[in-house]
Formats: structure tokens, sequence, C-alpha cells
């Protein structure tokens, strides 16, 4: 969901181009012609900045590599170019990445600065989802109607001496800004892979045997071939999932594909699922007037969520906008309408009894029930693998892919969506990287648990590790007291100057060793403020490490400030006593 790496990644081209200009001078294997270093810096600065003047444009690299000093011997370490020759083996490539997602680009990227020769092979737009059809264009339209909301609150602008007239707004304009965003991320990424000289070869892959891939399109005589590669990365992505029995037409019934191009605003929509598609759509729809019903088979909306951040996010998200919803039951049966002419008929079933409880009639009908593995067509089979019964491919904590008796493939790893670990951008961003630092030869295993997700809506959801629920949990089986500490941006002075002080945070934490579990937040940019809390799982930071770091005031990052400064460690038997207070 989150893609905040493709979004500034036309910034930061350069600096990759540096490193991999610096590891290509030093771990290649003899006989490999070094890549064009300047040309590629060249590139890479046009590419994110446009034209620079050639006075300027030495001091201007000059002062990026100097801003990024690379350790003695960092990339001579790496693993030397195999395309020469490797065990007798010539192949094409280093590494070919099957997607060119926001997965397979950071992976990309990765290997590039490890001195490695890259292809990318993508059979639709590079960006893969996120960036055409998922968490970049969705941003838009939040964004827009966002907009829209506060500005027809005249309540919340009143209360800071702010009165507006009217407001009004264009579908098509708001439709037209998230294309837009999307084509221009998408240039971005792509240019960044070109002025590092990246491959990108067009089609859809397959697998022919150990390190090769054919690829094409149908119809296309004029695309494709195949390559050889030392190891092989699997970046496919993912689809939305449509249960049984639900017909997509895309114009009344449809799925968030089809819901970013905005062609149409119903006067009631229903949105099965209430995960974080569903939610945010819900935000837009009715931020422009839209009502909407939420049809949700688990007995609780936000099923997902933490239940003391559910049960605030139903009181802002819910409550107070024009949406009803049903739970504990599912959609058995859609019969699609036309629009503005006949509506859409949903016949929903208990999810326990299997029985027909109840039939709505409703303009559209949004599909929201999570998404699928993109891997059909691969010939997995050619190298001994089968995905699961969910279409998922098996791998390893390395993201190695494992064969059918569960032992590691050599040189094929897959990332993203297409694995099913964690179903989110950034998640497979990291992982991809992570497959690279383990082909390259330094172990790397990436904790999910320090990966934060976020809802982009008004107010923002955001969390990292582990519920409160699964804590107790947790604490119980292992047998250590659970550390809860609770703020609310009520209590933070730049939420009360935005008159957004709706919201709270709360951090769990082992109160014997100070780890920390899980970080929940609900409230103005909860999205922004989760990383410090994911950073310090990340890297391995208790409470007692993080609770004297100073944060400016005032900003809402003293949220977590309040949260860190509440939590308290059990001092062990043989801590020295502290110091007595003296004052009468």
């Amino acid at each position: 969901k989150l893609c905040s790496l493709s979004i500034t990644m036309a910034s930061f081209t350069a600096n990759k181009a540096a490193q991999a200009a610096k590891c290509s001078s030093t771990s290649l294997a003899p006989g490999r012609a070094p890549a064009p270093a300047r040309s590629a810096l060249r590139n890479a600065y046009t590419g994110a900045f446009g034209s620079v003047a050639p006075s300027s444009r030495p001091c201007v690299l000059d002062a990026i590599q100097q801003s990024r000093r690379v350790p003695a011997g960092r990339f001579i370490a790496s693993r030397a170019s195999v395309v020469a020759q490797a065990s007798g083996e010539k192949y094409d490539y280093d590494l070919v990445i099957i997607g060119c997602g926001v997965g397979g680009h950071g992976a990309a990227l990765h290997a590039v600065e490890q001195g490695l020769k890259v292809a990318v092979i993508e059979g639709h737009d590079i960006g893969g989802t996120c960036v055409n059809r998922g968490c970049v264009p969705s941003k838009a339209l939040l964004a827009a109607s966002g907009r829209v909301r506060e500005l027809k609150n005249q309540h919340h602008l009143k209360a800071m001496g702010i009165q507006v007239g009217a407001v009004d707004f264009d579908r098509q304009g708001i439709a037209n800004h998230a294309t837009q965003l999307a084509k221009t991320i998408q240039g971005n990424l792509a240019r960044s892979l070109e002025g590092l000289g990246v491959k990108i070869l067009t089609g859809q892959a397959k697998f022919v045997g150990p390190h090769k891939v054919k690829y094409g399109l149908p119809g296309r005589v004029d695309v494709g071939g195949e390559v050889s590669a030392r190891d092989i990365i699997i970046a496919t992505g993912s689809v939305p999932f449509v249960p049984p029995g639900i017909p997509i037409d895309g114009k009344t019934v449809f799925t968030s594909d089809h819901a970013l191009k905005l062609d149409w605003l119903p006067n009631w929509i229903a949105i099965i699922g209430s995960g974080y598609i569903g939610l945010e759509f819900s935000d837009v729809y009715t931020a422009l007037g839209t009502e909407v019903t939420f049809i949700e088979a688990l007995d609780n909306l936000m099923p997902g969520f933490d239940k003391e951040i559910a049960r605030t996010a139903q009181r802002l998200l819910i409550q107070g906008r024009p949406i009803d919803y049903h739970t504990g039951v599912i959609a058995t049966k859609v019969t699609p309408g036309v629009p503005g002419v006949k509506p859409v008929t949903i016949e929903l079933t208990d999810f326990k009894t299997k029985k027909v409880v109840n039939e709505l009639e409703v303009d559209a009908v949004l599909v929201a029930t999570g998404r699928a593995p993109y891997t059909n067509g691969l010939n997995l089979g050619s190298i001994n693998v089968e995905t699961d019964r969910r279409g998922f491919i098996p791998v390893s904590d390395k993201m190695e892919v494992l064969d059918t008796k569960g032992n590691v493939v050599p040189h094929v790893y897959c990332i993203g969506d297409a694995n099913g670990k964690y179903m989110l951008a950034h998640a497979a961003s990291a992982q991809g990287i992570s497959a690279v630092e383990n082909m390259c030869g330094r172990p790397h295993v990436l904790n999910h648990l320090s990966v934060p997700a976020a809802c982009f809506t008004h107010p923002e959801v955001s969390f990292v590790g582990v519920t409160q629920e699964k804590a107790e949990e947790m604490a119980k089986e292992k047998g250590f007291k659970l550390g809860i500490a609770k703020t609310s941006f009520k209590a933070n002075s730049k939420a009360l100057a935005e008159k957004e002080g709706d919201g709270m945070a709360k951090m769990l934490y082992r109160k014997d060793t100070g780890e920390i579990l899980g970080v929940h937040i609900i409230g103005l940019h909860a999205a922004d403020l989760i990383h410090e809390a994911s950073n310090a799982i990340a890297t391995n930071q208790t409470v007692q490490d993080i609770k004297f770091n100073v944060h400016a005031h005032p900003t809402l990052s003293e949220v977590l400030d309040e949260l860190f400064k509440q939590a308290h460690v059990e001092k062990p038997a043989s801590a020295p006593a502290a110091k007595q207070p003296v004052a009468a």
C-alpha cells in the first residue's frame, strides 16, 4: 500500500549511480568492461532534474559523491560480476527480475549498486500495481477528496476563524490528477533504471529451465526473446481477488483497478470488504457525496486492525458519515446493473449459517476483498516448483524459492505479493534488497514485524508489529509482563493548533526487557509518525534506548515521545538502587 520509495526515487537516482560506478570499478570480474559511470550519472540527473548546465554538473556530482562516503572495501566484498564467466557458464546478465513494480525496482537499484548487470522484464507498466493501479493514484484521489471534505467542514473552519463559500469540485479533474500522478511516477522509475544501465525488456516471462527465461507478448512477433542469468527474482505482484458469484463488468460492479479511474460517482455504493482498500475508498466516496454500505464477512469491521484502534476508527471514519454496514455476511450473488437506469442487486448470506438473510439494491459495488498473487504462466514446473493452494510461491526467510520437497532452488528468489509474506509495496522493496544481499553472499533476513503499514484515510491509521490481542497471547505463552503505554492527540499542541485532536497512539512492550512489540496510531499524519517506531524495531532498540530521544516542539512527533516516556521497564534485582530524593 505505501509507495514512498517510488515517489522520491528520482531525487536520489544519482546517488545510486555514483555508488554503482564505484562498485563496478572495484568488484567486476577480469575482462568485463566497467560501466560508463559518468554517462550513467549524467543520464540519471537529466531524468531526475532535467538538463543541468555543463559548468555546474561536475560540482553537483562531486557534492553528491562526497555526501555519501563509501567505506573502503565495501564493494570489494560484494560478489563479483558473473557475466563474463562463472563456473564455466556464461550468462547474459547477473540478475534478471521478472516484474518491475516497486519490489522489482528496489531490487534492481540495489543490485546495480553491488556492481551487477541487471535486466527487468515487465509485461504491463513499469511501477506495477502500486504506481499504476494502487497506492499512488489512490493517494491522489484521497488528497483531492480530503481537501473537499475539509473545505466543506464549516464547523471546523469556523473554529479557526475561517469562512468559505460554496465548495464544488470537478470529478474528471480529480480523476485526471490521479492518472497524471501515476504517469509521472512511472516515468521517473523508468528513467532511474535506464540512467543506471538496467535493461528493460517488454513481455510476459516464463522459465524454460534453470537460469533461463523466455519472454514475449501475445500476438506480437516483434517483441520477445530468451535471456539467461546467474540469478533470477520473481516479482510479479498481485491482482484484485474477486470471490465466486461476483461478475465484474467494470461499470457497476468493479474492483479497485476500475474505481481509481473515477469514471462516475454513484449515489450509493456497496463496498465488499472493510480492510485498507475498502476504508480508503469509503473516505474518497463519502467526501465526494456518495453514500456507502460496507459488507463484511467477519463479525467486526476492520478485522485486521488492533481492536481498540478499530473501535476508534469506527467512531472517526464510519459514524457521522453517510455509511452503514452489514457484518457477518457474504455477498453470494451480485447482479450488475446499468448506471443511472438499473440498480445492482446483492444477495447477502449469513457467513455462519449459510442462509440468505437479505438483499440490497445499490447503484454500484466495489469489490475490495484483498488481492491474489499473479503467478500463472511462469512455467514453474520447469524448475520443479509449485504454488500453494492460494497461488503463492513458497520461499525461505532469505526469499529463496523452495521446490516441491521444500528444498531451496539455487539462484531463484521470489519477493513481494507473489510470495504472500506481507502484501505491501514497501515490503516487496525491502524483500528485494534482502534477496540481492543473499545472492551476493551476505546472509540477510528481513524482520517483517518491523515493516510498517498505513491506511490513508482522514484521519490516517498506521501500525507496526503485533496487535494488543497478539501481544497478550505472547505474554501468556512466554511468561512476561506486558507493558502498554497510551496517549491522545488531544494532549499534543500541534494537533490542537490544527483543531485535529481526535486520535490516539499506543505502544506494546515487554516490561522485563523493554522490547517493543507493536505501535498503533490513529490521528493526523499517523502514516508519517509510525516510522520512528518501525525503525526502532528494525534496529532492535528498546524503550530504554528511545525514551531519551529529543523531539522538536511543538510537533506531532511528540505523540511518539509521550509513548516512549510513559514506558517503564522493571529493573533487575541486581541493579543498583537509585538515589532517593532529598527535598522536603
